[in-house]
């Protein structure tokens, strides 16, 4: 290989291997802020803010999503329709960037400590933005539901240069598509995380202190088998945690993504808010009209 092309290629390599997170355009995204800087880069978190948002005298329910990609990539605006719905809804809703294997060249437990560390900021920021310290959900699908379901139910795995560590990375209920939340030997990445388990294992950290949960799940998922999610649910009402699963029969993996079903997409968008409200997070009823004219102006 000539100097010139050698040189290029691991200019190519270095670059990629070290590939920053940029900063998302998402339309309509009120504010971008860093919650985080690890690995040499900066981590952002978007907010959507509801109608009528008083945030010096507010004291709302909010809600952060993240991101699927098997722990190695993925979009952050996964769930920005989710976020916006719920924000029209009267909730403050987040969308978070976390550290991947393609991006940051890390692994699993990067991206659990990273998403603890989205909810402490939220919580550690509830006052300046109006939202209610008890009333922080987290929501994902696939990685990101393993992510999300981490924040709620696996204890410990914070990042250890988290400066705020007194305040709790702790979810309040979880919203959760598909999660691989079984990663034991017989579950979803199990070689990937064995340095860490069970303690990275939601299935195999419930405890009577998590926080209700509802999970959606396709009957024709080929990395999370229905009876993973049935004993999940088991095992939460079992330690006494409210739980609902919802199986969709005949659908595959990402089922819910507005790209692949939007009848499923808008089920499992109006059966998120029907729990949550059912918890008090929202009022009145799902609102389909108002989802519907979401989709048509994005």
């Amino acid at each position: 290989m000539k100097p010139i092309l050698t040189l290029l290629f691991f200019l190519f390599v270095f670059n990629t291997a070290f590939a920053d997170t940029k900063k998302h355009d998402f339309k309509g995204a009120a504010v971008a802020e860093v919650y985080k800087e690890a690995s040499g880069d900066k981590l952002w978190i978007y907010r959507f803010d509801p109608a009528n948002y008083k945030p010096e005298s507010d004291s709302r329910p909010a809600v952060v999503f993240f991101f699927g990609g098997g722990w190695n990539g993925g979009t952050v605006g996964q769930f920005e329709q989710q976020a916006k719905y719920l924000a029209a809804r009267g909730m403050i809703t987040f969308v978070a960037d976390y550290r991947v294997k393609q991006r940051q060249k890390t692994n699993p437990d990067a991206c659990v400590a990273d998403g603890k560390s989205a909810i402490r900021w939220v919580r550690k920021n509830a006052k300046r933005l109006g939202i209610d310290p008890d009333r922080i959900a987290a929501g994902g699908g696939s990685a990101g539901g393993h992510v999300a379901a981490a924040t709620g139910i696996c204890d410990g795995l914070d990042d250890p240069a988290e400066v705020d560590s007194k305040i709790s990375s702790k979810s309040n209920a979880l919203l959760l598509f598909n999660p691989v939340y079984d990663n034991g030997p017989k579950g979803y990445g199990h070689n990937r995380v064995k340095s860490w388990f069970p303690a990275i294992s939601p299935a195999h950290n419930i405890s009577p202190d998590d926080p209700p949960t509802i999970v959606f799940l396709g009957s024709k998922d080929s990395l999370v088998p229905v009876e993973t999610a049935k004993k999940f649910d088991a095992d939460l009402k079992a330690a006494g945690v409210q739980s609902e699963v919802w199986i969709y029969e005949d659908q595959p993996h990402g089922f819910f993504n507005e790209g692949k079903s939007k009848e499923s997409f808008l089920d499992t968008v109006l059966k998120m808010d029907a729990f949550l409200a059912a918890n008090g997070w929202l009022d009145g009823k799902p609102d389909r009209e108002k989802l519907n004219s979401l989709l048509k102006t994005k």
